[in-house]
């Protein structure tokens, strides 16, 4: 065997190791990933129409105001109002994605909160990164706020 044939077979393999532990590296990411690309979901006992005017009514009191959406095509979306980011020149936003869907118990409420942190708000506009949230009481007060609007105590799981 010559000595390219060596060094070729060589690389081919160490390629080869290299790919092996991959998966040991990736599966953990990916369900990271796979995790925070998950809703937080609940179902009212109200219908479509009546659980997204009170979704709606709800973004005032975590502090969003809404963009888009309506209750025929059973999505929502709304933004927080700006704020100074932890970095001099940085802001942070955060967004809401609702999308409701009709079941046999009523509605089936997803929710996607997102935070959006613009690192050079002032030289760098539109350069933002969105980061979807999985920890955060938010998901409850906004499920709270809606099941309150719909006046029937505690939302269902």
């Amino acid at each position: 065997m010559t000595k390219q044939n060596r060094t070729a077979l060589g690389l081919v393999a160490a390629i080869f190791l290299a790919g092996a532990g991959c998966d040991e590296v990736t599966e953990p990411l990916q369900e990271e990933i796979s995790s925070a690309a998950r809703p937080e979901v609940r179902v009212f006992s109200a219908d479509q129409r009546t659980t997204y005017d009170s979704a709606r009514a709800a973004l005032g009191q975590i502090g969003f105001h809404f963009v888009r959406g309506g209750p025929a095509g059973g999505e929502l979306e709304a933004l927080s109002g700006l704020e100074t980011g932890d970095t001099e020149g940085s802001t942070e936003q955060f967004s809401l994605k609702v999308r409701l869907s009709p079941t046999p118990e009523g509605t089936e409420v997803s929710l996607w909160f997102k935070e959006i942190i613009e690192g050079d708000s002032e030289h760098r506009q539109g350069f933002a990164t969105e980061t979807p949230m999985k920890d955060t009481p938010l998901y409850e007060t906004y499920f709270r706020a809606i099941q309150q609007g719909l006046g029937k105590g505690e939302a269902g799981k």
